[in-house]
């Protein structure tokens, strides 16, 4: 296959995929509580990549613990509660759309904390994105001004994989993404999740009960397709395309997002249409090139 036709592929299956990440949580809060969710979705990622951290654990970088732990807690284990939490109280549709928003925090952290270069240009396409989402914080129809709490959880979400993000890519670029996830899941949040799980009584509640494999059946696709299937995907789209083109995906995520939410029933306001359209036109603003005076 041509690498022309496979990144695009490559692009919309990603976007597919990590699109349909949002109705999966919501799917699984009909049958477990957020925490419950967040844990098991971070246990079964880490029973499923256990062969390839066992497979490749001499490759394990010791002398880069430290960063591997911070990019595992940022990236992996709180995102995955905040989310959960926060879709208690909005659609997966608004989720979907503010988690389009981490390659801004990525500019953010990455210029504060790692002194990557930031434009003019990238700080304009900030400032439009961050207004768009104050109109879809308080455009709702419904009391949307007691929603700032969970707008602000999936902001805090989408800050962590910001700081992990950033960290893979200062300190930890020298391992394949497929193996360092392998690591983070199966070595770094095995415990921890399994921990997560016992303080919410999980184990002492749980029994196969229709209902219960149901929520399991639904955690277990987020884990699968969108954590390990998905990352690999990723890698091998940075590989045959550049990191401008994979970020793409940030923009067709949310448009997924939308359309399982309108099928499940949910409604956005015109308002709230309106405050996407601006996010995601302040993020193709700050992807796009400024124009070479002459």
């Amino acid at each position: 296959m041509k690498a022309h036709n496979e990144k695009w592929i490559l692009l919309l299956l990603l976007s597919l995929i990590w699109g349909s990440s949002f109705i999966l949580i919501k799917k699984s809060l009909e049958h477990f509580n957020p925490f419950q969710v967040g844990a098991l979705r971070v246990l079964i990622a880490g029973i499923i990549l256990l062969p390839i951290a066992i497979s490749k654990y001499k490759l394990f970088p010791k002398k880069h613990i430290k960063w591997l732990i911070l990019a595992a807690i940022t990236g992996n284990f709180i995102p995955m509660f905040l989310f959960p939490i926060a879709e208690t109280e909005v659609s997966s549709s608004i989720a979907g759309i503010i988690n389009s928003m981490m390659p801004i925090c990525v500019i953010i952290v990455g210029a504060l904390v790692w002194k990557f270069e930031t434009t003019k240009h990238q700080i304009i396409g900030v400032c439009i994105s961050f207004a768009g989402v104050c109109i879809l914080a308080f455009g709702g129809g419904d009391g949307a001004k007691f929603k700032m709490i969970p707008i602000a959880l999936l902001l805090l979400a989408t800050l962590c994989y910001a700081i992990s993000t950033t960290t893979v890519k200062s300190k930890l670029m020298e391992l394949s993404s497929v193996i360092l996830s392998s690591f983070i899941f199966s070595f770094i949040l095995f415990f921890p999740s399994i921990i997560a799980l016992a303080l919410t009584g999980f184990f002492s509640e749980f029994s196969f009960s229709k209902d219960n494999m149901t929520g399991l059946l639904f955690v277990s696709l987020l884990s699968i397709f969108g954590t390990g299937l998905a990352m690999t995907m990723n890698y091998r789209l940075l590989k045959v395309s550049s990191p401008l083109f994979a970020s793409t995906v940030t923009l067709l995520m949310p448009i997924v997002a939308i359309i399982w939410g309108i099928l499940d029933g949910e409604k956005l306001t015109f308002l709230q249409f309106v405050g996407a359209a601006i996010i995601i036109g302040g993020l193709i603003f700050l992807r796009t090139k400024p124009a070479v005076k002459k």
